[in-house]
C-alpha cells in the first residue's frame, strides 16, 4: 500500500523527497489501514458473547454513536452520529458492543445507505430483538469538498426492522425520543 501512496503523490506533481513528505506514503499506509480497520473484524470478535439475560421488553437505545466512514464513490469521508434502537426478547447486548458494531461495519469502503442496513439487521441478529431502529445522519466530504460544494447538508437514512417497521407506534416512539419528529 505504501508504494501506491507514493504512486500516487508522484501523480499529483509533488517530490517524494521534500522533507514533508519523505514518509508520507509509510503514515498515509498506516492510516488508511486504520480507517479500514473494519475488514478485519467480525461480529461475533467484536460481541463476544456480551448478551446478557434480561427481563427487559422496552426499548433500549444508543443515540449519538459517532461514526467515520469512507465513502466508496469517491474514498473521501463521511462523519456523523448513528441512533440504534432495539426491543429485547430476553437478552440485551452489551451497551459498547453497538458503538463497536457500528464500528465494524463503518470502517469499510461505504455507502450510507447500506451502513445503516448492516447495523440494523447485525443487532436484529445478534440480539433477536422484537425490532430494531437505526437512524444515521451524516455530513458527507464528497459533497462538501468537491462536486457541488455545499456545507451545510446532511444526510439522513434509517433501516427499520420488525416491530420498527410494523408499528408505527414503536416507530413514532424511537423518532420521538431522538427529537427527530417535526
Amino acid at each position: 500500500m505504501e508504494q501506491h501512496w507514493a504512486a500516487i503523490i508522484e501523480a499529483i506533481g509533488e517530490d517524494l523527497q521534500r522533507p514533508g513528505l519523505v514518509d508520507t506514503p509509510k503514515r498515509a499506509a498506516k492510516a488508511f489501514e486504520f480507517l479500514t480497520r473494519g475488514y478485519e473484524q467480525s461480529v461475533e470478535e467484536v460481541v463476544n458473547n456480551a448478551l446478557f439475560p434480561s427481563d427487559s421488553s422496552e426499548m433500549v437505545i444508543v443515540q449519538d454513536v459517532e461514526l467515520y466512514s469512507l465513502c466508496e464513490h469517491h474514498m473521501l469521508p463521511f462523519i456523523g452520529k448513528c441512533h440504534v434502537a432495539y426491543i429485547p426478547t430476553g437478552y440485551v447486548l452489551g451497551l459498547s458492543k453497538v458503538a463497536r458494531i457500528v464500528d465494524i461495519f463503518a470502517r469499510r469502503l461505504q455507502i450510507q445507505e447500506s451502513l445503516t442496513t448492516q447495523i440494523a439487521s447485525t443487532i436484529m441478529d445478534v440480539t433477536g430483538a422484537e425490532g430494531v431502529g437505526v437512524i444515521i445522519e451524516a455530513k458527507h466530504m464528497c459533497m462538501m469538498m468537491r462536486g457541488v460544494e455545499k456545507q451545510n447538508s446532511v444526510m439522513k437514512s434509517s433501516a427499520m426492522l420488525g416491530s420498527f417497521r410494523d408499528s408505527q407506534k414503536t416507530r413514532d416512539e424511537f423518532l420521538q425520543i431522538l427529537q427527530l419528529r417535526r
